[in-house]
């Protein structure tokens, strides 16, 4: 069975585009198509996420246990750990990796409140 050639209607929308006009069509159609991906990624997420996210920051597994339990205790697993401990490192002046430790050891859990 052969398909039935019908290209050229298919393409009777775009005959007349320039090639500017087809690269902004194909970057806008791109876009929608992966928007509802995106919008996934930001709205949810899970502890494995967030755990695999502050592996890749380089803090290990037994660091990032009491970080994940307490964004999650506080209610700020939407905002994300990574997002909570680098604005707690923005807040107090300190590198990602020192703020991050300080979460681990039980601390600065109450200024993390304030920054959201």
């Amino acid at each position: 069975m052969k398909r039935q050639d019908d290209f050229s209607t298919r393409r009777e929308h775009l005959k007349n585009l320039t090639d500017e006009q087809l690269y902004e069509k194909f970057w806008s159609l791109a876009g929608e198509i992966v928007q509802p991906m995106l919008d996934l990624g930001y709205k949810n997420t899970t502890p494995s996420v967030e755990r695999s996210i502050l592996l890749r920051m380089g803090f290990s597994s037994l660091e990032i246990k009491p970080i994940v339990e307490g964004v999650m205790n506080k209610g700020l697993m939407g905002k994300g750990c990574g997002n909570v401990i680098w604005r707690l490192a923005e807040k107090k002046g300190v590198s990602v990796r020192e703020a991050g430790l300080l979460l681990a050891d039980g601390k600065e859990w109450d200024t993390v409140d304030s920054l959201f």
